[in-house]
């Protein structure tokens, strides 16, 4: 793994911040783990996700609406996502340890592994934000170009066309290919992996079986392959658009910073949370039903700075964020629709698509060349 570290030494924006933020809680009398608004979610998220999955096999649908029920089992499956999961894996759903490591299960339900994804995002993402050679979420080479340290290929000139269809694509190859990758190589990219243990090893199995046997044995037996196939994909594809889509606007943006890690060992000259500013972005906060949906992944840069606070209370603690921000005269990246922050990322992967610019020698720079 490249060493990267930061400079930690005098967190003075990060001391006035949390001290703000914990001000905020004490105040209020709030715990800053989830409430009734965020368990409300949750009984009508998965209720409502496994009544569509009831409706697939057993209602009698025309093909139209075999479509358009799966197309919406995807997008309730990246709500759940964003809602349950996030919030558990992160130890911020519930005060209770139990109750988040089971909800965080909800991950291997999507087809994932909870285990991978602690280390792929709870530690990797969330230390080592936007730096090239380390954060396994802008690793998407060669098939994408998301900052300018990496190398340039021709087709990369049609990524920001061809990025939505690739995004469509991200959970059929977290669940047929990267996980199985994460556990043969026993790393995260450059990150490795700690030692599984037994449980660990037979939770990767058994909720792989039992993805198998509930998205594809079941289903083919009871409707077909045919329909299955079609319903499979499409369902897949609105999941996957979805979920690359929260995560893309937060960091692959106009505005958003970016560094790059080597061989030798490497200090960053801010602090982390600075880091975590600079690199990060919000949308949309304004919107009720996107932070709703989104489970408050529009509100990145308070997730980031706070991980184990739970979304709910990020609306309240964008204020006290942004002012801190303001005071130490850091810029505070935010777009105010999500139309707008999908608009700055079309044009981010497209400046990114074009051939680097030579250098004074004629050169293209060694690490954008392809």
């Amino acid at each position: 793994m490249y060493k990267v570290t930061f400079n930690n030494k005098n967190k003075v924006f990060f001391n006035t911040l949390k001290a703000n933020v914990d001000q905020y809680f004490t105040d209020n009398n709030l715990k800053k783990t989830g409430n009734w608004k965020l368990y409300l979610k949750t009984i009508i998220l998965i209720p409502a996700a496994t009544g569509i999955y009831i409706s697939l096999l057993f209602a009698p649908l025309t093909p139209f609406w075999g479509i358009v029920l799966s197309g919406l089992f995807g997008f309730t499956l990246a709500s759940i996502g964003f809602n349950v999961m996030h919030d558990s894996c992160h130890g911020s759903y519930s005060s209770r340890g139990w109750v988040n490591d089971i909800m965080g299960l909800t991950m291997n339900a999507l087809g994932g592994n909870a285990f991978f994804w602690k280390l792929k995002h709870n530690i990797v993402h969330h230390t080592y934000t936007n730096i090239d050679g380390i954060d396994d979420d802008i690793n998407n080479k060669p098939f994408m170009r998301e900052c300018s340290t990496q190398k340039w290929y021709p087709p990369h000139q049609y990524q920001h066309y061809y990025m939505f269809v690739l995004y469509g694509f991200t959970s059929l190859f977290l669940l047929f290919i990267t996980d199985y990758i994460k556990y043969v190589t026993k790393k995260v990219y450059t990150t490795p992996l700690k030692p599984m243990d037994f449980k660990e090893h037979l939770v990767f199995w058994v909720s792989k079986a039992l993805y198998v046997g509930f998205t594809i044995v079941l289903p083919i037996m009871v409707v077909g392959w045919e329909a299955w196939l079609v319903g499979f994909l499409v369902m897949h594809f609105v999941l996957g658009l979805t979920l690359a889509l929260v995560f893309q606007l937060a960091h692959v943006v106009e505005h958003a910073e970016f560094d790059v890690a080597g061989i030798e060992p490497k200090k960053i000259e801010n602090e982390w949370a600075i880091h975590q500013v600079k690199t990060t972005a919000d949308f949309g906060a304004e919107s009720k039903l996107l932070s709703w949906f989104a489970g408050g992944l529009n509100f990145q840069i308070e997730h980031h700075l706070f991980p184990r606070i739970s979304h709910i209370h990020y609306p309240a603690l964008r204020k006290i964020v942004e002012k801190t921000c303001n005071d130490f005269g850091l810029r505070y990246n935010y777009f105010p629709t999500l139309g707008a922050a999908i608009a700055s990322h079309f044009r981010f992967m497209r400046q990114l698509g074009q051939r680097p610019v030579p250098n004074m020698n004629g050169n293209l720079p060694q690490d954008a060349a392809a």
